[in-house]
């Protein structure tokens, strides 16, 4: 069985990370979809939502795992949940040059964990929760957000009056 682990943040889910996990699906015969926590950020929203709004963005499938994970190395994650893969996203030339490197670390620390990059189409190629978050609070911010995130990521952001 092909396992793979898509993780990141998630604070908040983005219509981009609903492509990245689609894709996953589609590519392994199972997806661990997990959130890490860094205690060197700060969330606007806390795990139990995160973990709430991807429930509700995500149609339940068989083969698909919504998780949290803290204190791990994202590897060492993959190998306590029986993953040979971790996904990533690359939108960018910083990203490539940040994933690159942090590919590079991961096969020193676990070389039989294999990272898989995949490349988001251009409508959703700039997607961030950081541009989301930067995109609410002003004046008809509904409009422009709507389209970058699930309806119930929408929903929570605005039953905040747009401030995150």
């Amino acid at each position: 069985m092909r396992t793979a682990v898509y993780a990141g943040s998630f604070d908040p889910p983005t219509n981009g990370h609903l492509w990245m996990i689609e894709r996953g699906l589609e590519m392994f015969d199972r997806l661990i979809v997990a959130i890490g926590s860094n205690p060197s950020k700060s969330y606007s929203f806390s795990v139990e939502e995160r973990l709430e709004l991807l429930h509700a963005s995500i149609e339940s499938r068989d083969h698909l795992v919504i998780a949290h994970f803290n204190n791990r190395y994202l590897v060492d994650y993959a190998k306590k949940m029986g993953a040979k893969y971790v996904l990533r996203g690359i939108r960018s030339p910083n990203d490539y040059e940040y994933e690159r490197v942090m590919r590079h670390i991961n096969a020193d620390m676990a070389p039989e964990i294999t990272t898989v990059f995949l490349m988001p189409p251009r409508d959703i190629a700039e997607l961030s929760s950081s541009m989301i978050k930067s995109l609410t609070g002003p004046t008809g911010w509904e409009e422009t957000v709507r389209r970058y995130v699930p309806e119930p990521v929408f929903k929570a952001l605005a039953a905040r009056g747009g401030s995150i």
